[in-house]
């Protein structure tokens, strides 16, 4: 069998704080909308979510829980774990269902709400137990970003120049329609957000090139050491990047409908991608946020396609210097990278990530008239995922 993208449903992306226009609704809160609008009545066979700190208020399987709230009380869900990453994997192993037999409609994507699960608050030993970050050399990811760029011999004005750009793209995209969110309402219907909210429309590049580094202190404060005792060739790390290079913390819900053609026929549904093929791949847990990047070559090289056959990959923005690397690496024009804009400018919500990049993949390649394209994200211990989509 062959599974196909049916359709997609995202939230907005809220600032992940307490005065976030979606921090008042729980993680459940978020899917609600997305499922009842999404799935309906249709025969849903599993629902499988990524969901990277899954804990409190997104532990004990949220996908289940979500899955029995939308009244599929017969749908098993599953929720699974791979960092930043976690949404791209959702849809592969959906896709993986489709193709075995074992499923005709899944639902996958992801959820995160920082306000409600911060970042690092699951006590993972690979944030918390002293023995494990020595062991792997742990970093933050902004130090782990800063390295990349120290490495790589990128320059400040390189990366604040993709920081402005990816500003720019997005406020574009949702002036011209180009992005769209189901809103989300509070308990009385009063729209709560409609829009990503952390866009900054009106940056500049004097403003990017005034704000100082946002890593230097933790630097100093022994991640810096951490990072020497692991990389001994590396003397002085430059800490380059700032609040306008790094991805903003986001509070979100994504998801996309996956099955196959005679089943998208049966229920009056358009496929409109074919999931083509997938690859996860690992990297120096100490540099880590080019995992994203190794995923993509191992998944070109599995399809024998060149990166010229890739009319749009969409890749979260993990810190300006991974996408500089990116698109130098693998030599494409600017315009087929993000031309949107990503998650330094719109919000990373770690888990929902995967989901709303493939939105956007789908949309820009039917914008297009185009073929193929691929999302890909970088996460934390030096892992990443990719997916090849192809226009029907």
């Amino acid at each position: 069998m062959t599974a196909y993208l049916l359709d997609t449903r995202r939230t907005p992306r809220g600032k992940a704080k307490p005065t976030g226009g979606l921090a008042s609704r729980t993680p459940l809160q978020l899917l609600e909308p997305l499922l009842t609008t999404l799935g309906g009545d249709l025969p849903i066979d599993d629902v499988i979510l990524g969901c990277a700190t899954q804990t409190g208020e997104q532990g004990g399987n949220i996908a289940r829980t979500a899955a029995a709230l939308a009244g599929w009380t017969g749908t098993p869900g599953m929720t699974l774990n791979r960092f930043c990453a976690s949404g791209v994997d959702a849809i592969s192993t959906a896709a993986a269902h489709i193709t075995f037999g074992t499923a005709n409609l899944v639902i996958a994507g992801g959820v995160e709400s920082v306000s409600h699960a911060p970042m690092f608050s699951d006590q993972a030993p690979l944030y918390r137990d002293p023995t494990v970050i020595s062991r792997l050399g742990s970093v933050h990811m902004g130090i782990a970003a800063d390295l990349i760029a120290t490495l790589e011999d990128l320059h400040r004005a390189e990366l604040d120049a993709y920081g402005l750009r990816t500003q720019h793209r997005a406020a574009a995209a949702w002036q011209n329609g180009r992005h769209h969110a189901t809103p989300i309402h509070d308990d009385y219907g009063t729209v709560l957000l409609d829009h990503d909210e952390a866009l900054r429309p009106h940056t500049t590049a004097d403003e990017l090139a005034a704000l100082p580094p946002a890593f230097t202190e933790l630097g100093l404060h022994g991640q810096d050491d951490l990072v020497r005792r692991h990389h001994p060739e590396v003397t002085e790390i430059r800490h380059l990047h700032t609040v306008g290079t790094s991805p903003t913390l986001a509070d979100a819900a994504a998801i996309t409908l996956i099955g196959t053609a005679e089943t998208a026929e049966r229920h009056g549904l358009r496929p409109r991608a074919r999931i083509a093929a997938a690859a996860t791949a690992a990297v120096d847990p100490v540099i880590m946020l080019t995992a994203g990047q190794h995923a993509v070559q191992k998944l070109l090289a599995s399809t024998g396609l060149h990166p010229d056959d890739i009319a749009v990959y969409e890749i979260a923005e993990a810190f300006a210097a991974s996408c500089v690397k990116f698109e130098r690496d693998l030599a494409i024009t600017d315009d087929r990278l993000n031309p949107n804009g990503g998650t330094i400018a719109m919000g990373h919500a770690f888990g929902a990530t995967g989901a709303i990049l493939a939105q956007s993949c789908v949309d820009e390649l039917e914008r297009r008239n185009a073929r193929h394209g691929i999302i890909a994200v970088s996460g934390a211990a030096g892992v990443g995922s990719a997916l090849l989509l192809t226009r029907v």
